[in-house]
């Protein structure tokens, strides 16, 4: 079955990467059902505790990734098992990354506004992956000829100059577009080129004498989050639940 599939629907290879992504998605609709559940007091689950302890499910998931990942190494390429602990690995990191924003605070943030962090990542997880399996390659070496990639010096300055893309939107506080940019180098150079978001490292280096291109930046960060913010969060409450809402703090005796 699985060298059937690759022959006929993904390039050879690949399957693993295929069933890791599925059971990454899968595990994390799973996952944000049951603790949607949880939350409105439906079904039969609960919290699992220990001794008073609650165990959040980015425990098993660290395991279950170990596992899964060591497992793939060690095994076959083109083994059943190879297949197997890609499932495995796929099911870890979707319990862990679902609490990612927990990993990230160190506090238990999951229904909170800055939870909405996890809900991102396992989004811009799954779509990166799923350019991989579309066969994208990090830093424009698909679009590479065989001759080209055989030239060592080539290959080395097409990944210099996307890394280098992708370093100055980053620095210039495009998070996404950076990232996207490694698999797909002509959204890095958009990124690069484009104004930087105010109150990133580029803005505060570059634009400190430049009032015109900091209000520009202003500006234009200003109409972007205006225009998606919305979208955006709807998305992510559609996909993840929506936050409590944050109550806010009386100021406490001195």
């Amino acid at each position: 079955m699985g060298h059937w599939l690759e022959r006929n629907i993904i390039e050879p290879g690949k399957l693993p990467l295929l069933l890791a992504l599925t059971a990454f998605v899968l595990t994390f609709v799973i996952t944000r059902t049951i603790t949607r559940l949880i939350r409105a007091g439906k079904g039969p689950f609960g919290n699992v505790k220990a001794g008073g302890l609650h165990i959040h499910h980015v425990v098993p998931g660290v395991v279950l990734t170990v596992v899964g990942g060591f497992g793939a190494v060690a095994s076959s390429h083109h083994s059943f098992g190879s297949a197997a602990f890609a499932v495995v690995f796929g099911m870890g990191a979707g319990l862990v990354l679902d609490e990612f924003a927990l990993i990230l605070h160190l506090d238990d943030v999951y229904w909170s506004e800055a939870g909405r962090q996890s809900v991102e990542v396992v989004v811009l997880t799954a779509a990166l992956v799923g350019l991989v399996l579309a066969g994208f390659s990090p830093f424009g070496v698909n679009d590479l000829s065989t001759g080209e990639l055989q030239d060592r010096g080539t290959v080395i300055a097409i990944v210099a100059v996307n890394f280098l893309f992708s370093l100055v939107a980053l620095g210039k506080g495009k998070v996404r577009l950076a990232v996207f940019g490694v698999i797909v180098p002509v959204v890095a150079l958009l990124g690069a080129v484009r104004l930087a978001r105010p109150g990133s490292p580029w803005a505060k280096r570059f634009y400190r004498r430049r009032p015109r291109a900091r209000a520009r930046s202003s500006l234009r960060a200003y109409h972007h989050d205006r225009r998606w913010s919305g979208p955006r969060r709807a998305f992510q409450d559609w996909i993840g639940g929506k936050p409590d809402a944050e109550r806010a703090r009386l100021p406490g005796p001195r």
